[in-house]
């Protein structure tokens, strides 16, 4: 007789333990050909596969030195699936299936969705360290640059406005659309200007002849971002072009206009302005822009930007809406006034741009209402010159 193990795992969930139990069983057994077998439905799925039981081994020693011997014929493992075909996980039963399509990671449409007339477009990240007052900005790559030749090498530099006479440079990547920067750069500003401060990538190529030609830019206003945190986001912005003219007499300002026929609602995007001609070069002079809807010249409404200090190229990046019906767009007009402000004196004009129907306005001005206007629900953005005639 056998020695019985201290414990042993159960093959069947019924095992036989009277002596007639064996007869019993013979007397209830069925025929082969009455047995159905169960239908096996073959997906697409992937296997999720469990290894066979390791069997025959002919003594097992216990832990308190009895042998036992098991059976010469081997224990019979149920099957739960239909066997597994690989030649590597031979005796190995299918328990059940995957689905591959659970576990996917969404798409970063970013990285594939780029407009029409796209110039490139840039990722990176911003973090600020309030303790060391360090604003840290990681320039990661950029994407579908168009150079004259894909043989250009590129680089970018880093600004941080309104100081545009120091500036940080990446390193040169050659002959690559696609350049991976990877690069971690530091401006020293404090915790009460950094909020102020305006990031501006330029992105450059080589050319043959070893000069550089600027591809585009990127600006990004550090107003109301989240600088501090744990969590450090990666942003990407699309280039656009620097318009390269020189400033106008008085400088210039870049907005965007958009009309909602459905909401009847005109948008005023203030982006930023070049070239301001201040009246007073004290640094404590601050500069900000009144935005005027009017109605056969009346005074509808007027709305104002926060004031920058001290920068002939201050960025606003603000959005102002004003209820206009439609019947009204040939007889309203927008006004754009930029004014300087010092300390303990009053607002000085420093330029004005008017832009509306026929009725007010010719050129640019009246091009940029009209193309609004045959546009509905989509920005349109231009420069325009700024003059100082009331």
């Amino acid at each position: 007789m056998c020695l019985l193990p201290s414990y042993e795992e159960l093959t069947n969930s019924v095992t036989p333990t009277h002596p007639d139990a064996a007869s019993l069983q013979d007397q209830t057994l069925v025929q082969p050909s009455s047995i159905i077998q169960p239908k096996i439905i073959r997906t697409r799925s992937v296997p999720f596969i469990i290894p066979p039981k390791l069997h025959g081994r002919d003594w097992i020693k216990l832990t308190n030195g009895e042998l036992v011997q098991e059976d010469s014929d081997p224990y019979m493992t149920p099957e739960c699936g239909p066997r597994c075909s690989f030649h590597s996980l031979a005796g190995a039963y299918i328990v059940g299936s995957i689905n591959p399509e659970l576990y996917k990671f969404p798409e970063d449409q970013s990285e594939t969705d780029f407009p029409e007339c796209n110039m490139g477009r840039l990722w990176f990240s911003v973090e600020y360290e309030q303790e060391a007052e360090r604003l840290l900005v990681s320039l990661i790559k950029a994407r579908k640059l168009q150079p004259p030749t894909e043989s250009c090498s590129t680089f970018v530099k880093i600004y941080l406005l309104p100081d545009e006479r120091c500036y940080l440079q990446s390193k040169t990547k050659r002959k690559t659309l696609n350049p991976q920067f990877d690069e971690s750069f530091i401006f020293q500003v404090s915790s009460k200007t950094v909020y102020q401060r305006t990031l501006k990538f330029l992105v450059y190529y080589v050319d043959k002849q070893k000069k550089h030609q600027l591809l585009g830019q990127v600006i990004f206003p550090l107003k109301n971002e989240t600088l501090t945190g744990d969590n450090k986001l990666v942003i990407w912005r699309d280039l656009e072009a620097e318009n390269l003219e020189p400033p106008s007499e008085y400088g210039d300002i870049q907005f965007s206009l958009s009309y909602n026929d459905y909401l009847g609602r005109l948008t005023v995007v203030v982006l930023r302005a070049k070239g301001l001609k201040f009246q007073d070069e004290r640094h404590a002079a601050s500069v900000y822009i009144k935005v005027s809807l009017m109605n056969h010249n009346k005074f509808i409404k007027c709305k104002k930007t926060a004031a920058v200090v001290g920068s002939p190229n201050p960025v606003y990046n603000e959005t102002f809406s004003f209820k206009a019906d439609q019947t009204e767009l040939d007889t309203a007009s927008v006004s754009l006034s930029v004014l300087q402000r010092a300390e303990g004196e009053k607002s000085h004009l420093l330029g004005r741009v008017v832009v509306g129907p026929f009725m007010y306005t010719r050129g640019k001005e009246l091009e940029h209402w009209n193309e609004m206007i045959s546009k509905p629900k989509e920005l349109v953005k231009r420069w325009h010159a700024l003059c100082r005639n009331t």
